[in-house]
């Protein structure tokens, strides 16, 4: 067994020793094409220093109003947080149905669904959640007045339409 490997590694050497020939043949030849000066690296600019003058600046990171109060405003709205709350307040003024009208005298009532009770408001009533005082009644839709907190902190008024609502199927029957 001895004398058989012996000539094996024999040949095995001497194939590998050809592949190794031309191992460095190759990397005499790679060698040929590349460049033997590297650029030197740009040189680096000193650092200069200089002073922060923002300090005057409105700071990015606090909300702030977009345009300056106006003069004599004394603070702008704000609602009467010390009022006793009516009963539609409860209700995100989405949750809240207009369902109809009723007129008793010269007062004009709207009638508004809330989960499944039925209420009867008028013009100085207050619905929703964001102070919403009733400014008219009409046939057709709510109006009211809501005070709202915007970003700064600052109280605003905004104008919201409660609309009457159409009932599917209603002028349907024959």
């Amino acid at each position: 067994m001895k004398r058989l490997l012996i000539p094996v590694a024999l040949v095995v050497l001497g194939g590998c020793s050809s592949e190794i020939d031309d191992l460095k043949q190759f990397v005499r030849e790679s060698d040929k094409g590349l460049p033997r000066r590297i650029e030197p690296l740009p040189a680096v600019k000193p650092f200069e220093p200089f002073p922060y003058e923002g300090f005057d600046l409105p700071d990015p990171f606090k909300p702030r109003k977009l345009s300056a109060p106006k003069e004599g405003s004394g603070g702008g709205v704000a609602p009467d947080l010390n009022r006793r709350k009516e009963p539609l307040e409860a209700f995100p003024l989405e949750q809240l149905k207009m369902v109809g009208t009723l007129s008793q005298g010269t007062d004009t009532y709207a009638l508004v669904r809330a989960d499944k009770t039925l209420y009867r408001v008028k013009k100085g009533n207050y619905m929703g959640q964001n102070f919403g005082l009733i400014m008219d009644v009409n046939d057709s839709e709510i109006k009211l007045k809501e005070i709202v907190q915007d970003s700064a902190g600052d109280w605003a008024e905004r104008q919201s339409v409660l609309p009457l609502l159409e009932e599917a199927g209603k002028g349907d029957r024959k």
